[in-house]
């Protein structure tokens, strides 16, 4: 299994129930949604990643399921992966989509400008 494709399905929902437009992108070995050119959240294998204010990752990962995102060996400072125990309710699953959504318009898009 690459990356958990109910998982995908679920965040595919919320974006256009948060009427927000996105493209898909599979990526390090997953699946990104990309919002304004910019990676907002994805699967990886069956565990959500958010891109969420670093400001709040330590209020963050207290929630149930969550944990630094460690792709690298390097944490990632914006980053946040959440097992499944952690988005299973919809309130959490929400929750996680929120924050995400609320960062990326202050996220820096690392698309090159021509």
């Amino acid at each position: 299994m690459a990356y958990d494709e109910h998982l995908a399905e679920r965040i595919r929902q919320s974006l256009t129930r948060h009427k927000t437009p996105f493209e898909e992108k599979k990526m390090m070995g997953g699946l990104c949604f990309m919002v304004d050119d910019k990676m907002c959240l994805g699967v990886m294998k069956n565990e959500l990643m958010a891109r969420i204010d670093p400001k709040i990752i330590p209020e963050a990962l207290k929630r149930k399921g969550a944990h630094p995102m460690d792709f690298t060996g390097k944490r990632m400072k914006s980053f946040a992966t959440v097992k499944p125990e952690g988005v299973d309710l919809e309130t959490d699953f929400e929750y996680w989509i929120q924050l995400c959504l609320d960062f990326n318009p202050k996220a820096k898009s690392s698309k090159k400008k021509k």
